[in-house]
């Protein structure tokens, strides 16, 4: 991976937008059986130890602070109670990625340094979605909510790939190490200059 492909990953339409965790992920699972709660919930651990980050019971302010929604239809999300309180403009949102068909989205809540201290996801269990293993559909969307990602980070290329011998699902090596480099404690918790991506990439190819 070269400096500008490190670049290209965080690249939003406004600039380049860099942020990771600043507390301990505390996630919070709706729409799922309790055999697949476990799994997703395995995943979200593995990825953030591969950070050196912790996952924990609770937060002190939030409670949980990462909320991650299952469902089949965007319109289920307007009935969920207190959702509009969390998402601002929500009833748009749900009309904007209905009509786009999409089948995931994320939106983060940042501290005063920038750093996350909140994410909401949702994923739409359609569209091909329902068709996927659920360790694959797990581990990616913890590696989509470990950082804040740009807008076309994975959409051309998976952050996965099958083992060569065992033929399971895996974190690509070049992403596990951009994670990693990414909770360095050297590096801010967040960044908006283009120049950061620099650094990710020398830290990463350490790591």
């Amino acid at each position: 991976m070269t400096p500008q492909e490190v670049q290209s990953l965080f690249a939003r339409g406004d600039g380049y937008a860099f942020a990771r965790w600043g507390r301990p992920i505390v996630p919070v699972v709706f729409g799922v059986e309790d055999e697949t709660l476990a799994t997703i919930k395995g995943a979200f651990e593995a990825v953030a130890a591969l950070a050196g980050h912790s996952v924990e019971e609770t937060d002190p302010e939030l409670g949980a602070n990462l909320m991650l929604f299952f469902f089949r239809d965007w319109a289920e999300l307007l009935e969920v109670p207190n959702l509009d309180e969390m998402i601002p403009d929500l009833a748009r949102t749900v009309a904007r990625l209905d009509a786009a068909q999409a089948t995931q989205y994320r939106a983060f809540r940042f501290d005063t340094q920038g750093a996350i201290k909140a994410c909401f996801a949702f994923v739409r269990m359609a569209g091909g979605m329902e068709a996927r293993p659920a360790e694959e559909i797990a581990l990616t969307q913890a590696v989509q909510a470990i950082l804040t990602w740009g807008d076309a980070a994975f959409a051309a290329t998976s952050p996965l790939a099958l083992h060569p011998e065992s033929g399971a699902t895996i974190l690509r090596p070049d992403i596990a190490r951009l994670i990693r480099a990414g909770y360095d404690p050297v590096l801010p918790p967040a960044a908006s200059d283009p120049a950061h991506a620099l650094r990710l990439y020398a830290r990463a190819q350490q790591a």
